[in-house]
């Protein structure tokens, strides 16, 4: 007879403790008012200022509700700025505030430092190896 799998069997299950060591980690030693996904979004609208709040969605892999609630809430912050694109009154562009490009240089040093927790202190080409795998994993469509 075969012994029923542990939880750890699973790899929901691991993905799932993952997130939770990651979740710990950042409010540890990150920031208890910026979230993860903020700073992801911080740094999408470094790299491309005026996206729209679709394109930034697009690019964080988030639905348009909560792409809004996201968005909605980052303004309220003052971290980054909404407003409607002159070449289309439809579309809102994206921009960092002075506040949200102040927060993202001093975030950055911070998530960069907590690399070696969130993976359990492997080495660089584990790490390596690691996000290889994850990104193979999310980047797989149905």
């Amino acid at each position: 007879m075969t012994e029923p799998a542990t939880p750890i069997h699973y790899t929901g299950h691991l993905i799932r403790r993952a997130q939770q060591v990651h979740v710990a980690a950042w409010v540890a030693h990150v920031s208890r008012d910026v979230s993860s996904v903020q700073f992801a979004a911080l740094t999408v609208l470094e790299a491309a200022p005026g996206a729209s709040q679709a394109e930034l969605g697009t690019q964080l892999d988030l639905d348009r509700s909560t792409i809004a609630d996201l968005v909605a809430r980052m303004v309220r912050n003052d971290l980054i700025a909404r407003e409607a694109d002159p070449g289309d009154r439809r579309r809102k562009m994206l921009t960092l505030t002075g506040r949200g490009s102040e927060v993202l240089r001093t975030l950055r040093p911070r998530v960069e430092s907590i690399e070696t927790i969130v993976t359990g202190g492997l080495g660089e080409a584990d790490r390596a190896e690691l996000r290889r795998l994850l990104t193979a994993i999310v980047s797989r469509r149905d």
